[in-house]
């Protein structure tokens, strides 16, 4: 969203003369390179979106009076897009000591400059849109979301992390491959400093991503719970049910007639609960009747396991292929639930004027 951002940045109209060189000092100080050349200053504005060199350059006229010229350097090597460089080489030094690039003495300010670092919250507001304006980017909502600014120094990093303090938004200074930057990686902050900047349309757009994106992730989540829950249930029931006709085998016709009964709901009813294995019941049991049954029947066929020297209802996990049934199991779940959404429509759409 970063061309998107400056280009709405760069159409913004700002009336307050303090705002405006404010910045105008902020864009000069994150994107000009001071040069010596005869013995006299000139200014230099390296920019990436035309739009940003024309609005420096109407306001180096209008409110320093300082002419300007714009060179377009093509893309060549690694640089895909074209670079607008503003330069103003009559009255660079002039210009230098007006926005406080440079100080009484000629020498280059390393931060920001003392009009901008005293100034009101509007100040602080007015240089960090130069700044981004300079030398920003803003991600895509999402995991790796951030509103960067690469500085030129780490005492410019430090002022433009002050400035955003005045403004009550956390940025943090990090020095990246020997670059200095401020990064804002809080959604709920990066929001409240492109309103602060006053990219009111892309503020919208920024939150209307962000939330999509926070529903599909809440989704996904959601989504991978419900089916470790199915499994976990799909294990269990499986599971039970090996156990369940393994009693039986052992058991064979000596087998309770009440624990007879639990157990075949047990088979049958595979994807059932236990309570509604109990109402399945005639007549209906509780679930912990159910239960009761149905671990009474696992240690009568253990007990007579043993008595025999056989393998128990233990045995039968493993030698049952458990992941094939789970995987089985899972999916007549899933079909019985998308069986269950698909019934409503299509008595809905059965009682309908063309059914009449």
């Amino acid at each position: 969203m970063t061309a998107e951002v400056k280009d709405e940045l760069s159409r913004l109209d700002v009336t307050r003369v303090c705002c405006r060189k404010s910045e105008v000092s902020a864009m000069l100080r994150f994107s000009s390179g001071l040069h010596l050349v005869a013995g006299h200053i000139v200014v230099e504005a390296d920019l990436d979106a035309g739009a940003t060199a024309r609005r420096l350059r109407k306001d180096l006229a209008e409110i320093f009076n300082a002419e300007s010229e714009i060179a377009i350097m093509q893309p060549s090597g690694l640089r895909k897009s074209p670079r607008y460089v503003v330069r103003v080489v009559t009255g660079g030094e002039h210009l230098a000591r007006q926005t406080g690039i440079v100080d009484a003495s000629g020498r280059p300010v390393r931060g920001l400059p003392p009009a901008v670092v005293t100034g009101g919250v509007c100040d602080a507001e007015a240089a960090w849109r130069g700044a981004f304006l300079a030398h920003g980017t803003l991600t895509e909502p999402g995991r790796s979301a951030a509103l960067e600014v690469q500085c030129p120094g780490p005492e410019a990093a430090l002022a433009l992390v002050g400035a955003a303090r005045r403004m009550g938004i956390p940025a943090k200074s990090r020095e990246v491959r020997g670059v200095d930057r401020v990064v804002i990686r809080d959604g709920d902050a990066i929001g409240a400093m492109l309103t602060r900047m006053g990219a009111h349309s892309s503020v919208l757009v920024w939150e209307e991503r962000r939330m999509r994106r926070e529903v599909r992730a809440t989704a996904n989540r959601l989504a991978n719970f419900d089916d470790a829950n199915l499994r976990r249930s799909a294990r269990a029931a499986v599971a039970a049910g090996a156990r369940v006709r393994r009693a039986m085998e052992i058991l064979g016709d000596e087998v309770p007639d009440h624990l007879a009964e639990a157990g075949r709901l047990r088979l049958e009813h595979r994807q059932a609960s236990l309570e509604e294995l109990g109402a399945l019941a005639d007549p209906p049991m509780t679930k912990d009747a159910v239960a009761g049954r149905i671990r009474r029947l696992l240690a009568t066929a253990d007990k007579r396991a043993a008595e025999l020297g056989i393998p128990n209802t233990e045995a039968a996990l493993a030698e049952a292929d458990l992941d094939a049934e789970i995987d089985a199991e899972m999916d007549a779940v899933r079909i019985a639930a998308l069986g269950a959404d698909i019934a409503p429509a299509s008595t809905a759409a059965s009682d309908g004027p063309n059914q009449a």
